[in-house]
């Protein structure tokens, strides 16, 4: 998987330009608006659902360290399948990673005030880590596009088909191995939650950066890091916070969690894709008319002059 992740974000290092990540971290707008949505939205979506279903102590936990996770590498793949501003969408992924360091904490310690030592669980090491896995490809992507930008085209193509490959081996392994343990965190109020949390984060994500004028690249690339938690630090907490029998088949939730993310987003992305090609229609019918008139406009020129 580190492997599969290095060479994943070496390749959508590929699509950025030095010039446009300037010009985010200059103009930080879009930036603060994700950051806005990522620990802003998404926590409270989680305190919402979780008071709203009436879950147990220890779910409750589960969903709001969840909530309160930043934003994942799988948000800058879905951003370029939606043909989202890449360099917008690993600035935004690496700003929320090094906010983790101070938010996390923060954010578990307002929404989870009845809960002991969630405060002391948060694995800064792994946020670290996680930081330097998406800095480091990346740069040697940005150097390859600059350097040598004949060769970025194919880098990307290669990264994001072994990407997309090992993504279906793993889902497939992973569904075979917890078919049975996950059935128990499937029912009910959970499954519910799994289902929502994803979609709210698109919706307001989407509408925060509507609503302060961004373009489309940019309103669908903030949509993306919103409701993209940061799911293998999700499971890295539940497990350092907590021991197996406490916390029980609650350490599958984040895999449920990730399901609904992926099978939300592949929904968004096969909507965006029709919408592309009907407005390509529309505009290829607007185009013809126009041609003929102007043909037909020539013609008549022509046979005055004659």
């Amino acid at each position: 998987m580190v492997v599969i992740l290095f060479i994943t974000m070496i390749s959508l290092g590929c699509t950025m330009e030095v010039s446009k990540i300037k010009a985010h971290i200059v103009k930080p707008k879009g930036v603060a608006i994700a950051l806005l949505a990522q620990y802003g939205v998404m926590p409270l979506t989680a305190f919402a659902l979780a008071k709203m279903f009436k879950l147990a102590r220890m779910a409750a936990v589960a969903v709001l360290i969840c909530g309160c996770c930043p934003g994942g590498n799988l948000s800058n793949l879905l951003a370029l399948a939606l043909q989202g501003d890449m360099n917008l969408s690993i600035v935004m992924t690496s700003c929320s990673t090094v906010l983790a360091l101070g938010m996390m904490p923060l954010l578990l310690y307002l929404y989870c005030q009845g809960f002991s030592n969630l405060q002391d669980a948060v694995p800064y090491v792994d946020i670290i880590l996680a930081l330097v896995m998406t800095l480091i490809p990346c740069g040697i992507g940005i150097l390859v596009n600059y350097y040598w930008p004949q060769y970025s085209k194919t880098i990307t193509k290669v990264g994001l088909s072994i990407m997309m490959v090992s993504v279906v081996v793993i889902g497939i392994l992973a569904s075979v191995a917890i078919e049975s343990s996950i059935l128990a965190v499937l029912s009910g109020p959970l499954m519910a939650i799994a289902a929502l949390m994803p979609f709210i984060g698109y919706a307001f994500g989407y509408i925060l950066s509507y609503v302060f004028k961004l373009n489309g690249a940019e309103r669908r690339t903030v949509a993306m890091e919103t409701g993209c938690q940061n799911i293998q630090l999700c499971s890295t907490i539940l497990k350092v916070a907590f021991p197996p029998d406490v916390m029980g088949h609650l350490f599958l939730f984040p895999m449920v969690y990730i399901i609904f993310q992926l099978m939300e987003a592949a929904v968004l992305i096969v909507l965006f894709g029709c919408y592309q090609r009907f407005r390509r229609q529309q505009e290829g019918k607007m185009y013809q008319p126009a041609a003929t008139t102007t043909v037909k406009v020539v013609k008549e020129l022509s046979d005055a002059t004659a």
